[in-house]
């Protein structure tokens, strides 16, 4: 049987998660700018590029950047929106990069990590991100903050978009954040169901994670606009490092 994450990541995603703009990640791109210290031209791996926001934005900035994703939906999606061919897009599972680098910057985005129910599939892709950065390369990894969501989680919620009725429920069960997602074509009356599930791991797993893949952590932030983390108030928890 597929795992939740390959039968999530495809055409209902699209629908899902069509509020997230690509104005937005570019303001996001320019925050990191400030926090990578990049030269101009840097080569920047965006690992888990979904459909290129992020990935366009880093390529308009002036950087060369690969994408990697594992939904053919989703880089087929990242491949339209890049009309001048400006990114690298390929297909590959985050804990086996199919890339060797190095790269100057390694970008991981919008809680796209924690996907593996076993600890050390987690734990292998800070492996991998050492193992494609240069010496002294930079690293983010975007994940949201575990104190805030369970403070926030919004049990249940609808809304419909493009005839579609879209209901998700969330709750937190085993050490992770579960969200069940059913679609229903409010014309055939159709339904298609999905689960998205992420490990709620602490600021101390992380450390213990990257450092026992060689990497630093060098800063941590609770949001995009630069505000600190604070454990109880930020919504993210966005970590900035380097491998030594």
């Amino acid at each position: 049987m597929a795992e939740w994450y390959e039968r999530s990541f495809g055409r209902d995603y699209l629908l899902v998660y069509k509020h997230r703009d690509f104005q937005g990640a570019t303001e996001e791109v320019h925050r990191m700018m400030d926090w990578l210290k990049l030269p101009s031209s840097a080569t920047v791996l965006d690992l888990c590029c979904g459909m290129g926001r992020h990935a366009l934005a880093l390529a308009d900035a002036g950087y060369q950047v690969t994408g990697i994703d594992l939904s053919e939906v989703l880089l087929h999606e990242a491949v339209k929106h890049d009309a001048e061919g400006k990114v690298t897009f390929i297909r590959g599972d985050m804990r086996e990069l199919p890339v060797d680098g190095p790269y100057d910057a390694v970008v991981n985005l919008f809680t796209s990590f924690g996907y593996f129910t076993d600890n050390v599939d987690n734990a292998r892709v800070f492996q991998q991100i050492f193992r494609v950065l240069k010496p002294q390369g930079r690293y983010i990894v975007d994940f949201l903050n575990p104190a805030y969501v369970k403070q926030h989680l919004v049990p249940q919620s609808e809304r419909a978009s493009e005839g579609t009725l879209i209901q998700e429920r969330r709750r937190i069960e085993d050490g992770f954040v579960k969200k069940d997602i059913t679609l229903t074509d409010m014309v055939m009356n159709d339904k298609r169901q999905y689960e998205e599930r992420v490990r709620l791991y602490e600021l101390p797993d992380f450390e213990v994670m990257m450092s026992e893949a060689g990497l630093q952590l060098d800063a941590v932030y609770g949001g995009y606009d630069g505000m600190p983390y604070a454990d109880q108030q930020a919504a993210r928890m966005i970590m900035v490092g380097h491998r030594p």
